[in-house]
């Protein structure tokens, strides 16, 4: 993985995103159709592409949390609760291993941060699909949402609603404008309890994830995919845990090597 990335875009969008948290209004706006008769589907509607293969990029202050098993007790940059405190100090690898659960820091609320490659693609025209090849996921992006999965078992993954989102200008009149921008959104719940890091500082059931994944286009011409991540656990979080996460879009699967879950780098 390539570190020593600096994005001021990242920084940009992630002020942004803050700053819609707090105030609780729209960072996109929703597009409305200009008019009436079937929406088209997911896939057709898509005001980017993001499938394809894509690789993590780690910058130096990030190493120690992504790159190598964080040191034992060391919750830097997570508002952990006292609660929280005392699960990761129990955390014990071996015991996870034996239990078949070390796929514990591979959850939805984790896993972007995970040294990676992605591959995106469709499932099907209302479903995106995003594999990753450390620790062998597979997320599920559902533009039509369905009650029942969504309160199935809990896994790692849990379960995910997507929608596009457009920022758009002019238009006049009330008129729908042309969309310049667009993003997808994803919210991920029903998710079994796991790490936000590898040293075991924990998130309980109740987490729910929020995403915007950003396309970025570089003056060198990189395609790249800016990933903010609002995690929120009312039990062993204080405030949601915010980070972001960079990735470069690649022109194939030369880097792709899946890898098992491990409880330990």
């Amino acid at each position: 993985m390539r570190p020593n990335l600096t994005l001021n875009s990242t920084a940009r969008i992630t002020l942004v995103l803050l700053a819609s948290l707090a105030t609780g209004t729209a960072v996109h706006a929703q597009a409305s159709p200009a008019t009436a008769g079937p929406l088209p589907s997911a896939e057709a509607a898509a005001p980017v592409d993001l499938t394809g293969y894509w690789e993590s990029l780690v910058t130096d202050e990030d190493w120690v949390y992504r790159m190598v098993t964080p040191r034992p007790g060391d919750y830097a940059g997570v508002p952990l609760k006292p609660t929280g405190i005392q699960i990761m100090d129990a955390w014990n690898p071996a015991k996870d291993t034996a239990a078949g659960e070390q796929c514990k820091s591979y959850g939805a609320p984790a896993i972007m941060r995970v040294p990676e490659h992605l591959h995106i693609t469709w499932q099907d025209d209302q479903t995106l699909k995003m594999e990753t090849d450390a620790g062998e996921q597979t997320r599920l992006f559902n533009f039509v949402p369905s009650m029942a999965a969504a309160h199935g078992p809990r896994t790692w993954q849990g379960y995910s609603v997507a929608e596009w989102e457009f920022q758009r200008q002019g238009g006049g009149r009330g008129g729908p404008g042309k969309a310049v921008w667009g993003a997808l959104k994803v919210t991920t719940g029903n998710l079994k309890a796991g790490y936000l890091r590898k040293n075991g500082v924990p998130y309980s059931e109740q987490t729910e994830v929020m995403e915007y994944y950003d396309p970025v286009e570089e003056s060198n011409g990189d395609g790249l995919m800016v990933v903010t991540s609002f995690v929120t656990d009312p039990v062993y979080l204080f405030s949601p845990f915010v980070t972001t996460n960079n990735f470069l879009k690649l022109s194939s699967a030369a880097g792709w090597k899946p890898s098992a879950c491990s409880a330990i780098w």
